[in-house]
């Protein structure tokens, strides 16, 4: 009976190795995509696609438990890989938020998706909302408005600067290329102030309506 489990048990590990898929069992990492979103993924778009999904998942299996700086840097770093293209070439409207799965599965994103991945995978990764900002600036170089995450390591701290354009982590200080305009979380809206946070706004992120309609899509994936 022992040798027919243990047989079992080989036959079950050969199917994932096979198949390209190893979820970790002893990691206390959060599933960030499931395999039904891999399948559709591959299905949709091609093998590569699931293989993107599934570097995402072991991005945060392998960094849930790095300081907050590691995590920051290898997020940042991971994302900024994905392509960029326009929303219009790529989805055929002028503004849309993709999820992480869109992007990742598609091998493309702008500036506002590279913001809301890093966004949410690092607060998979546990670091805490109150310090992440998803941050609209003005990037004086390129004249047009632009999107960056934000983090402070305390409510009192410069932020650092995680963005697609220029890929290295810098302060807002360091970033004279940028000027911030609002920024927002799940927590609210506040129109910038100098570098910081700046002053809240009535309404919140009820105002983004773009931002509520990706949560909505979220809900179903």
């Amino acid at each position: 009976m022992k040798k027919w489990h243990g047989l079992k048990a080989f036959i079950f590990c050969l199917t994932l190795l096979t198949s390209g898929v190893i979820w970790s069992t002893a990691s206390t990492a959060p599933q960030v995509v499931s395999q039904q979103e891999i399948q559709n993924a591959i299905q949709t778009y091609g093998l590569f696609a699931g293989r993107r999904l599934q570097a995402w998942q072991q991005l945060v299996d392998d960094n849930i438990n790095q300081p907050e700086a590691t995590k920051l840097k290898n997020v940042n770093d991971f994302f900024n890989e994905v392509r960029f293209i326009d929303d219009i070439i790529h989805w055929k409207q002028k503004d849309y938020w993709a999820t992480p799965v869109e992007m990742l599965s598609t091998d493309a994103g702008d500036c506002e998706d590279y913001t809301i991945a890093k966004y949410f995978t690092l607060k998979a990764l546990g670091v805490s909302e109150k310090k992440l900002y998803l941050t609209y600036v003005k990037a004086i170089r390129l004249n047009q408005a632009h999107m960056v995450l934000t983090y402070f390591k305390t409510p009192t701290s410069i932020p650092l600067v995680l963005d697609n354009i220029n890929k290295r982590i810098l302060k807002a200080t360091q970033r004279n290329d940028l000027v911030p305009v609002y920024s927002f979380n799940g927590d609210g809206l506040w129109l910038a102030k100098q570098r910081g946070k700046g002053r809240s706004v009535s309404g919140g992120t009820k105002k983004l309506k773009a931002w509520n309609n990706l949560l909505e899509r979220l809900k179903i994936q």
